[in-house]
Parts: C-alpha cells; sequence; structure tokens
C-alpha cells in the first residue's frame, strides 16, 4: 500500500510538472535528456584525489583502494606510451615534408633543374654554355 501511494504521488507530481512546464520543454529536450548523467560531487569531473588517505599501514583498505588507483593511472600512462611514432616524431617529419613542398613551390624552372641535378650526385656535369656554329 505504502509503495503504491508513493507511486501514485511521483507520478502525479510529474503529470503536474509537465502540465506547469508544457510549453518551456519541447520534445527533443525530453528524447536528450538521456545522455547526461547527474554527478552529485565535482570530485570525479576535477580528478581530485580522495579525501581519505593512508599511509605507511595505518588502514589497509584504503591502502589498496589508493593502489588500485595508481594501477589504473599507470595503465593509462602505459597504453599511452605505446604508440609506434611518438607525437613529437610525428610533428617533425610532417613540418619537414611540408617545408620541403611549399620550397619546391617557389622555385624557378632554372632552380627545379639544378636541384634534381644535386640531388643525383652520380651525374654531377656542369651546364653547357652557348657554343658558335662553325662555318
Amino acid at each position: 500500500m505504502k509503495t503504491t501511494k508513493e507511486k501514485v504521488d511521483k507520478e502525479q507530481f510529474q503529470m503536474e510538472g509537465e502540465e506547469y512546464f508544457e510549453n518551456q520543454l519541447t520534445t527533443k529536450m525530453k528524447k536528450e535528456s538521456g545522455k547526461y548523467i547527474m554527478e552529485s560531487s565535482y570530485v570525479l569531473c576535477e580528478q581530485l584525489v580522495d579525501g581519505r588517505l593512508s599511509y605507511r599501514g595505518m588502514n589497509p583498505e584504503i591502502e589498496k583502494l589508493m593502489e588500485q588507483e595508481n594501477n589504473l593511472k599507470n595503465f593509462k600512462e602505459e597504453v599511452k606510451r605505446e604508440t609506434e611514432v611518438s607525437d613529437e616524431q610525428m610533428a617533425k617529419r610532417f613540418k619537414s615534408s611540408q617545408v620541403k613542398t611549399m620550397g619546391k613551390k617557389f622555385l624557378t624552372k632554372k632552380n627545379r633543374h639544378l636541384r634534381f641535378q644535386s640531388d643525383d650526385e652520380d651525374e654531377v656535369k656542369s651546364k653547357n654554355g652557348f657554343l658558335k656554329p662553325k662555318d
């Protein structure tokens, strides 16, 4: 009886609220209300340390919890470090390739030709000048 009465009161309260705010709530707002999680404390949002700490075996239960949190944090850091190419290496490669391609864009035709010759060190030849035709 008591639970039924509480359910009825809760439903009635909700219906009164819907009637009161009917013009302010849209169907889109009603559908998207499940996307958000209400957290009673801001500790998780700010990534703060729990208020209870223990050192040197004074409270073993809390020390176990602290150790689990540290292990989880270390695991996340290790996963981040496991990337094959670090962010710094990626930035260096990207920067060097971009500089080269932008440098090519502004070369004149003569400089492009000379640049390709300098890349081929096996075929180092000086450019022949104009030869006068023989009679």
